[in-house]
């Protein structure tokens, strides 16, 4: 899954990345070291420009709220609940469908946060036996420093309580793309810790490699089956992983020392 992630990167900087047309410099968002849902965060799209004579889609980097709205909920409760969508399903879920077939977007960030439980300790949590144990945050992130661009989806929702000119009458959430966790050894892997993704979490986001981003951010291609083949997980051996502070637990820190790598897990956590 992706509960938490990332992205410090500056727009002018993504701009140049993902060849983007227009943004706005008046959306810019501050570094976010513990980006969570609901929170406001960039995202990469291909969309003509609203009122623009030309409505060819142009390359855009805007600014969205995490967690999915469908165009035809009664309202965003249950928002918060929707920042995943499984690349397995995707294309048949309600609430991803249509946005998967016309509105997919990537979503740029330096890496993301997993937390690892032991499995037997998650089994004894599970039958309830004993109290809930710290769990060792790692940082997974491209080896090479490069952006970590995960697939998303889009989605416009109206706030029918609003008027036409409010500001916030229109909202536009995403959701990002999630896939099996590579089972394959990381490219740098921790001493004393986990060798594959897999043996942090189950899941793990969708990351586009660069000659997958003008496929996915293309409007006009809407056939499923066409656009699963843009589902297949990157080549293995790309990404590492790092033990960062159990300080990232908590959506009330926010800085660059959450990215510190530490030389082992924490005290008290596990592996």
């Amino acid at each position: 899954m992706c509960g938490r992630y990332a992205a410090s990167r500056r727009p002018e900087d993504l701009a140049g990345i993902f060849e983007v047309e227009k943004w706005e410099p008046e959306e810019a968002l501050e570094p976010d070291y513990n980006v969570a849902p609901t929170k406001e965060v960039y995202a990469v799209l291909d969309r003509p420009v609203k009122d623009a004579d030309d409505q060819s889609p142009v390359r855009q980097l805007r600014k969205l709220k995490w967690g999915l709205v469908p165009s035809w909920a009664k309202s965003p409760e249950g928002s918060a609940r929707m920042i995943n969508a499984r690349a397995e399903t995707v294309h048949e879920k309600p609430s991803y469908r249509r946005a998967f077939a016309a509105r997919r977007c990537v979503l740029p960030a330096d890496g993301y946060y997993e937390w690892v439980t032991g499995v037997q300790e998650r089994d004894l949590e599970v039958e309830g036996r004993r109290k809930r144990p710290r769990k060792q945050p790692y940082f997974v992130l491209p080896a090479d420093g490069t952006v970590f661009a995960m697939a998303g989806l889009y989605e416009f929702w109206r706030d029918r309580t609003l008027p036409d000119d409010h500001p916030q009458a229109w909202w536009v959430t995403c959701s990002v793309i999630t896939t099996e966790a590579e089972t394959s050894p990381l490219a740098v892997a921790p001493a004393d810790g986990p060798h594959a993704l897999a043996d942090i979490h189950p899941r793990m986001p969708l990351m586009l490699t660069p000659d997958r981003w003008d496929a996915w951010l293309d409007p006009a291609r809407t056939d499923v089956d066409d656009l699963h083949s843009l589902l297949e997980p990157p080549p293995a051996g790309l990404m590492r992983a790092y033990p960062v502070s159990t300080a990232v637990s908590s959506v009330r820190n926010n800085g660059p020392e959450l990215l510190k790598e530490l030389e082992g897990p924490e005290e008290g956590t596990l592996f």
